[in-house]
């Protein structure tokens, strides 16, 4: 019995830690340069998902055009020209596409300007 009820849990853990790994991934890599709320050596996360969400209101053209454009960053291809001026062009980052599909949807889902899981107001 005990062994069922900790096969259980950890089952059960494990669909959680599933559903989070978007907002694991983000506030364990892009937090580093994208604050969610203020503006430092990167543009907000609350303003990237707010100009994102005006080009792209659908989840799955937002997570596909967000996801390939962080997966080979080009000035051309940026809906954010005055980001790259203040900041300059994002630098290519070394992970896999499945993994920055999890981070956009993650992102298309999260209002920064709320309360939410791993919230952090830097």
């Amino acid at each position: 019995m005990k062994k069922l009820l900790l096969s259980s849990a950890l089952l059960l853990s494990s669909f959680s830690y599933a559903d989070n790994m978007g907002g694991l991934l983000f506030h364990g890599n892009c937090v580093t340069c994208h604050y969610e709320l203020e503006e430092k050596s990167a543009p907000a996360m609350a303003e990237v998902r707010r100009r994102y969400l005006i080009a792209f209101p659908q989840k799955e053209e937002f997570v596909k055009y967000l996801s390939e454009w962080v997966h080979k960053p080009s000035k051309e291809g940026s809906i954010m020209q005055d980001a790259i001026k203040k900041h300059g062009l994002m630098p290519h980052l070394a992970y896999e596409k499945d993994v920055l599909q999890e981070i956009a949807e993650y992102i298309y889902k999260t209002d920064f300007t709320k309360e939410h899981n791993g919230f952090s107001a830097h």
